[in-house]
Formats: structure tokens, sequence, C-alpha cells
């Protein structure tokens, strides 16, 4: 696998930071906080890979504007090159950058990296959320397999 250009930052994960997973937002505004509150169990990892002693679960979140997938693209591309270690990548979640079907190169690309990561998710666009709604009085159905694979995924042994 060709290492990335440029790959996110790695930060040190401090002992006691336990959590079923780490959300990794690819690029600013990726929707993290909102996946967050929406899919509880996970943690924000800053936009930096947490690595520690121990294997961290990290599930990467990204837009589905080019600049957004590109960036999973390159986040992807950086964990499979071995640039990061001791990472447990749980998949990807694409979250709509807006309402409607998504351009047919946009889905082509979304397909393209899907191959490279162990899932896919995607969440749909969700107007209540753009307004200030708490996401977990408008959840979309695709939140449901979301947290669902990410419990079992993360659950011990």
């Amino acid at each position: 696998m060709p290492r990335p250009e440029r790959g996110l930052p790695v930060a040190r994960a401090r002992p006691g930071e336990e959590h079923a997973w780490w959300w990794l937002g690819v690029h600013g505004g990726a929707g993290v906080t909102t996946l967050r509150r929406a899919v509880p169990g996970g943690r924000d990892a800053g936009r930096a890979w947490p690595v520690s002693a121990q294997s961290q679960p990290v599930v990467l979140v990204a837009r589905s504007s080019a600049y957004g997938i590109k960036a999973a693209q390159n986040a992807a591309q950086q964990w499979a090159s071995g640039m990061v270690t001791g990472i447990d990548l749980l998949g990807l979640v694409v979250v709509a950058d807006a309402p409607g079907r998504r351009p047919k190169i946009l889905q082509n690309l979304v397909r393209l990296v899907s191959g490279a990561v162990p899932r896919l998710w995607e969440i749909p666009w969700v107007e209540p959320w753009r307004l200030g709604e708490p996401p977990t009085s408008h959840l979309p159905k695709e939140c449901a397999p979301l947290a669902r694979d990410l419990t079992r995924l993360t659950r011990p042994a």
C-alpha cells in the first residue's frame, strides 16, 4: 500500500481513557460531535490517531464531499501502509454533506475508498441536525446498524 503524502498526526491515548471506540474525524467538520451524541460509546480522537500500549478501536468519519472522501482515502492509506500501528480500524462512516442523491463521481469515490477499510456505514442528510436539533431526537434508521455493529465489534471476548 503506498504511503500518503500527508498523514494525520498521532497522539498518545492517556491511561484511563478506556471506552468502546474512538471517532476519528479525518477533516474538520466531518460530523464526529454529532455522531458521538447520536451513537454513544465512542470518544472524539481530536483528528489524531489515538495510539497507546493496547490496540485502539477507531472509526474514521468523513463528509461525503470530494474533500472529505479524499481525506478518508488518505487516512485509510496511512493505516494500511503501516504508518500508524496499534490501531484496530473498525471502518469508515460517511456523513452526507448535502440533501438528496450523491453525484455519481462522489459515489464512485466512496466505493473506491470503502475497499480500503473493513466496513462502511453511510449516514444520510438530516436537516434537523443542521438546524441544531439534538441528534438523538432525529436519528436516521442508518444509525441503528452503526450502533449495533460498533457494540458488537467492541464487546470484550
